[in-house]
């Protein structure tokens, strides 16, 4: 019966975001917006940069045309948000292996690349100790850090983990436990070796986004590291000569990773020695946030927050003579969405009972740094955010038929998000990469980590499909590349499906007189800042 009333409740909303006939790329309003943020006038959207300002500017006037309400700073749009900008010289970086005084070098861009997110040491030399994947959960009784003395040490990882841990376990240990860990133990380095199936997109393409500026929060309480610490990522054809000396081959953790069984843990008896020249500026960019207050007296104190990330990568390295980094799917998509859905909630002149709270986030390409700080610091009452749907690059290549809600099965949002699919027609699938670990690789993650329960929407085929392929492929030759720009072939008709059921999916959830919970069996549960945020 509560499926019955659900999808009759749902086909009687107006759905503005519909249009009668076929969209086009001259009649779509979702297409509309991203023909002004991806264009080259707004120049990739660097965080921080002139076009970024351009396309903030662009998404506040929407949102006050949309009848939201400012939800910045000071009665604006707009929440300013301090970052350190890192950019690392790699042409007159150095970085080689020791071993007993012979120095082999390792070249900057062909055989590694330097974090930039984190503060670097200008000078470091330490030695080298493989310790698995690097994950630190003793509460799910596996811990690579167990009896491992990493003092003084770099470690070096492998990404992945065993089978025995779920993906969401995994993915949070890699993000979020591993630096606290690393810390703790005294490391001074961390190597971190890609595994060829796990990678989105090839090598060169990241030697190319390596030459970006990396960011970190300026505030000291928001910064993951309190020192310096060296990192880098190694080119999967290079890192046989990490294991040279030790008695160990890295085909043959491949193959253990690739079987998600337990990896060895050992030193490689070589020291990497390197000489990292970067420089340091302060910058500021805001997030863009605007509120649609609720219509319930009660409810209308609690807010749901939509999140898409406005920001993109700016203008890089040239890839098939163009330099600009469009973003069109990633992410000016979701935003458009947004824009979209704010649009069709006021022209119904009857708001949802909650406050619906959007925000176009700056710094999710430089590590969900702008949804760390909403979160962390929101605008509005921290505790009364009750619920986080984000966009990121969604990808309507295809016609909407499956969806893929990422934290699905972590919460009675995933519940919702699941029943107002299937009231319009659609199945969900799961992640069909898990060792991607793009769950955690989003805006939602940092909501999430506050003990908000979160999920993030996705258009997904079945997997096998022609679809499945045509995402693949896009991952493989748009993604971060300026080729995700105006030019490329997406299905307009299934943008709009997509937003009519954020739209859908958004009324259902503020109007819902039960807020949100995470279920008890939730890897997430554990953030909940109070009993009553987990369901029995």
């Amino acid at each position: 019966m509560r499926s019955i009333l659900l999808a009759a409740a749902i086909a009687a909303l107006p759905l503005t975001a519909i249009s009668a006939a076929e969209p086009t790329k001259d009649t779509s309003a979702w297409w509309g917006h991203i023909k002004v943020l991806a264009s080259n006038a707004y120049e990739g959207r660097l965080t921080g940069s002139p076009g970024y300002m351009k396309a903030a500017h662009y998404v506040a006037a929407k949102f006050k045309a949309a009848g939201l309400q400012p939800g910045g700073d000071k009665g604006t749009y707009f929440q300013s948000v301090r970052y350190l900008q890192e950019d690392v010289d790699a042409a007159h970086s150095t970085v080689a292996l020791i071993d007993g005084g012979k120095a082999t070098p390792l070249g900057v861009g062909p055989d590694l690349v330097l974090g930039s997110r984190d503060a670097q040491p200008a000078n470091i030399e330490a030695p080298l100790v493989f310790l698995g994947y690097g994950l630190h959960l003793p509460e799910a009784g596996y811990d690579d850090f167990a009896g491992q003395d990493i003092k003084g040490k770099i470690v070096v990882i492998l990404g992945g983990g065993p089978d025995t841990l779920s993906a969401a376990l995994k993915s949070h240990a890699s993000s979020t436990e591993l630096p606290k860990a690393l810390e703790a133990a005294g490391a001074v380095g961390i190597v971190r070796l890609l595994n060829p199936k796990a990678m989105d997109i090839p090598w060169g393409r990241m030697i190319g986004n390596a030459t970006q500026p990396g960011m970190r929060l300026a505030a000291p309480d928001l910064q993951i590291y309190h020192a310096p610490i060296f990192a880098a990522q190694v080119n999967p054809e290079s890192a046989p000569k990490l294991f040279a000396k030790s008695g160990h081959s890295f085909a043959e953790l491949l193959a253990l990773a690739d079987a998600h069984q337990p990896l060895p843990r050992f030193a490689l008896n070589q020291s990497l020695k390197a000489s990292v020249v970067t420089q340091t500026h302060a910058i500021t960019s805001p997030n863009v946030v605007g509120v649609l207050p609720g219509s319930d007296p009660s409810l209308k104190a609690q807010y749901v927050v939509v999140s898409a990330h406005l920001d993109h990568l700016g203008v890089g390295e040239p890839i098939e003579g163009d330099k600009v980094y469009h973003g069109a799917m990633d992410n000016a998509a979701g935003v458009a969405a947004m824009i979209e859905t704010a649009k069709a909630l006021h022209a119904t002149h009857a708001h949802p009972k909650r406050s619906i709270v959007f925000v176009a986030i700056a710094g999710e390409e430089k590590g969900l740094l702008g949804s760390k700080a909403f979160a962390e610091h929101p605008t509005v009452k921290k505790s009364a955010i009750v619920a986080d749907i984000n966009m990121d690059e969604f990808l309507p290549l295809f016609p909407l038929k499956h969806l893929l809600i990422l934290g699905e099965g972590e919460s009675t949002l995933g519940d919702q998000a699941r029943e107002v699919a299937a009231s319009r027609g659609y199945d969900t699938l799961p992640d069909p990469a898990p060792d991607r670990n793009i769950f955690v690789r989003s805006d939602q993650y940092s909501f999430i980590k506050t003990g908000v329960p979160s999920v993030a929407l996705k258009v997904q085929g079945l997997p096998g499909s022609p679809e499945a392929q045509m995402d693949k492929d896009w991952n493989t030759y748009r993604y971060h590349a300026p080729q995700d720009d105006l030019s490329q072939p997406v299905d307009l008709k299934s943008a709009d499906d997509f937003d009519a059921f954020l739209l859908a999916l958004l009324n259902h959830v503020a109007d819902t007189k039960a807020r949100p919970v995470w279920h008890k069996d939730s890897f997430f549960a554990r953030f909940a800042k109070s009993p009553a945020a987990v369901g029995n």
